[in-house]
This record gives structure tokens, sequence and C-alpha cells, in this order.
């Protein structure tokens, strides 16, 4: 009995329990712990020095890259729940070192071609959702119970608290932070702080951009430009030729007019 549960190995540094099932034709790397009852598929392709907890399903094209965290429960690359889909070929893309906590799920994309992606160093917390052809930037951080429908765009260094839900073909931007409870029907602008059912603009995200190193100088030309945004009455076109022809700075000014420019759902109030 004790031999029947031994570890074994299928490279000099992994580590795979035999009651996982793996099919043949999966592509699995170097370093790999794989726990008890875990399933992964035929077209999986899981990085080096991924680890996965008890129960962990990964199915459908899904790739996955390096140093990745999956706790028990977590279902990533099953089918999309989209009454439209039909076993299209899609995809799910996560990139390296991101941890996705007990029982998140993360679905493939719905239309044919159609790719769900995480990018790097993103931390998903428990019971969180990726839906299908979301698309998660890099050190995302998506707390409990967090979400997302389809065709949701998470800009990079965004957070978003627990128990809150995304519209779908709704977008969040960086380095926005969204409180806990929120309902996020309206496309929510980078660098700004947001909170509520409806949600509300409640300013810029100071503390959040103070963490991630922004000077005081750049703080106070953000808060110029939330200004314009949300203090005075222009519309969202004459907002974005003000940017464009103010006294503002790059990387901040481009990373704000491009959302703008390509909001789908408008912005929140």
């Amino acid at each position: 009995m004790q031999d029947r549960f031994k570890l074994r190995r299928i490279d000099i540094k992994s580590e795979i329990h035999p009651t996982a099932i793996i099919h043949p034709w999966a592509k699995i790397g170097q370093a790999v712990r794989i726990g008890p009852f875990c399933v992964i598929g035929e077209h999986v392709e899981l990085g080096d020095g991924c680890v996965l907890g008890p129960n962990v399903q990964i199915d459908g094209r899904t790739k996955i890259g390096n140093k990745n965290r999956f706790f028990h429960g977590a279902t990533i690359g099953t089918e999309p729940q989209d009454l439209k889909y039909e076993g299209r070929k899609t995809f799910v893309e996560i990139g390296d070192e991101n941890t996705f906590r007990e029982f998140v799920t993360v679905h493939r994309g719905s239309d044919e071609g159609g790719t769900t992606q995480v990018k790097s160093h993103c931390y998903i917390m428990a019971y969180a959702h990726v839906g299908h052809d979301c698309k998660v930037g890099d050190e995302v951080i998506l707390a409990n119970s967090v979400h997302l429908a389809g065709h949701v765009w998470v800009d990079d260094y965004a957070s978003i608290g627990g128990m809150s839900a995304v519209h779908q073909f709704g977008a969040v931007g960086k380095y926005a932070f969204v409180g806990g409870g929120s309902r996020i029907e309206m496309d929510v602008p980078p660098f700004v702080r947001a909170a509520g059912s409806p949600l509300r603009v409640y300013g810029v995200n100071s503390v959040g951009l103070e963490r991630r190193g922004f000077s005081a100088e750049k703080r106070t030309m953000i808060k110029k430009m939330y200004n314009v945004m949300y203090r005075s009455d222009l519309n969202v076109s004459q907002v974005i030729e003000h940017l464009k022809n103010g006294d503002f700075e790059d990387p901040e000014r481009s990373i704000l007019v491009d959302f703008l420019v390509t909001t789908k759902r408008g912005i929140s109030k």
C-alpha cells in the first residue's frame, strides 16, 4: 500500500503523485510538483517549476509559463460559460509566477481562435473567476470571489477587492483600485480609486501609485489629469483633446488617453 502512493519522478527534480491523471500527450516541464487527484488534459503545456495542489484540473489548449502555483481545486482551461460555444478551438495563455488560490476558475475563449490571457506575477485569490476571452495584465490582484464576465480587460497593476463583479466587455485601467463589493458596469480609468454598487470614482489611487514608485511630481500631474476628466464640464472627446494638447507628460498621459479612446462602455462617474 505504501508503494502504491509513493511519488514518482518524471525528471530529476519533478514529483507527481500516483493518483494524478496526466494525458500522455500533455507537455510537462521540469521541476514540477503535481499533487493528488490532479487531471491534466491532452493539449496542456505546463512550464518549469509549476506547483499543483490537490484536485487541480487543467484542460483545453492551455499554455502555462514557469513557476505558477495552483492551489486546491483550481480549474483552468475548461469550456467557456457561453451558450453560443460549440466546441471551437480556443485557448488559455498564462505567463510566469502567478498564484491561483483555492477553486479559482479560468475559462478558455469562446469564438474560434479566442484566447483568455493572464500575464505574469498576478495574485488571484480563492473562488475568483476569469471568464472567457478576458485579458488580465501583469501584477494584477483579484481578491476573493471577484468575478470577471466574458471579454473583460484588467490592465497591469490594477487591484479589485473581494466580492466584486465586472460586466462583460468592461475594463479596469492600469494602476486602478476598486474596493470590495463593487458592481463594475462602466469602465474604470487608469490611476483612480473607485467603489460601490453602482460604482463611483472617488479620486486618484495615490497610495497605490506611491507604493509603485511614482514620485510626488508624477502623482500631482495625474491629479491634474483627473481634474480634467472629472471636475470640468468637458465631455470625453474634449477631455482627450485637452490631455493631448495640455502640459502633461508621457507615459502617464498616453496611458490615460489610450484608455479613453478605446473604452467600449464609457467611463464610471
